[in-house]
């Protein structure tokens, strides 16, 4: 093995649809042409959120695709005393930081607004809760910019005083993604990650996050999304269908032409694993634009 593994994290709120695909193979490809090892990951901090059965169906749709993941499945149902710890530690470490504001009261100071919605004002550091209030965790960002080199989208930079200090820990008590996410790629030895870039703006987060723990930075890879008609990413919200696994030969064919990996003529109807042993061949992460979005007709069609 190269040293390289990746591996793909979807969330078990809804089943996979086209743009999850698209995520799933991209990474999938870059670990495969790279000798390295894809990893699954289910991210389920959120169980209000999630869909019953989701999780074991999206792990049914992968096999089905043929994408095949390396080693046990990871559950960050089964990690909570490991964000716990972290978040002792960055709190003994003055790097976090407890938060009792609401949304409303956040709203009446008129806090500015960045990529990510509310810019928080750090009231709450100077004004510590009283003992007993109901608190998210933030962390307290030290860095004031975050500049990195994303494989697709080239270099990116960001002003943290345009994102604040995010939540790491939610006033309702489930640990935040951001928080998870740089655990367990750390934990599992994530050293590249291929995404969507609708997280593009969360990485100066989990950046900052690594540097407070003194974990590893992977390499970064966020390739564009795919959107309707109406500019909005597939998601369970803008109601995408759920992938039909019979379709598979055609599902991975559309989805290669999205990559700009479009399959040769005597490949299109071919069975999955000679499709996929042509696209780990010939994949080219080079190959995709510096966009965000991009919209294909093929997701209309399920």
């Amino acid at each position: 093995m190269s040293g390289y593994i990746g591996r793909f994290a979807p969330s078990p709120t809804g089943l996979l649809h086209f743009g999850s695909l698209l995520a799933a193979l991209a990474s999938y490809l870059d670990a495969r042409a790279h000798q390295g090892l894809w990893l699954v990951r289910i991210e389920d901090l959120d169980p209000p959120r999630e869909m019953p059965g989701a999780a074991a169906h999206i792990l049914r749709t992968l096999e089905r695709l043929q994408l095949h993941w390396d080693g046990p499945v990871r559950y960050q149902h089964q990690q909570h005393e490991r964000y716990q710890a972290a978040i002792d530690i960055l709190l003994t470490q003055q790097q976090a930081y407890p938060c009792s504001c609401s949304r409303k009261q956040l709203d009446q100071r008129h806090v500015s607004r960045g990529p990510q919605g509310q810019v928080y004002d750090r009231y709450c550091l100077t004004h510590p809760p009283a003992a007993g209030n109901a608190c998210a965790i933030r962390l307290k960002v030290e860095q004031t910019r975050c500049r990195f080199i994303d494989r697709v989208q080239g270099p990116v930079e960001y002003d943290f005083a345009s994102l604040g200090d995010v939540v790491i820990k939610r006033k309702d008590g489930p640990f935040a993604y951001q928080l998870a996410v740089v655990l367990d790629d750390a934990e599992q030895g994530i050293t590249h990650i291929v995404r969507g870039s609708d997280l593009l703006d969360s990485t100066p987060w989990q950046v900052s996050l690594q540097q407070a723990l003194a974990l590893p930075h992977p390499s970064h890879a966020h390739i564009p999304v795919i959107v309707n008609n109406d500019g909005q990413k597939l998601s369970k919200q803008t109601f995408a269908q759920p992938l039909d696994a019979k379709d598979s030969s055609q599902l991975i064919c559309a989805a290669l032409d999205c990559l700009h990996h479009p399959l040769p003529d005597e490949l299109r109807k071919a069975p999955v694993p000679e499709q996929l042993a042509w696209a780990v061949r010939h994949w080219r992460i080079a190959h995709l634009p510096a966009e965000l979005t991009f919209h294909h007709p093929y997701w209309g069609k399920r």
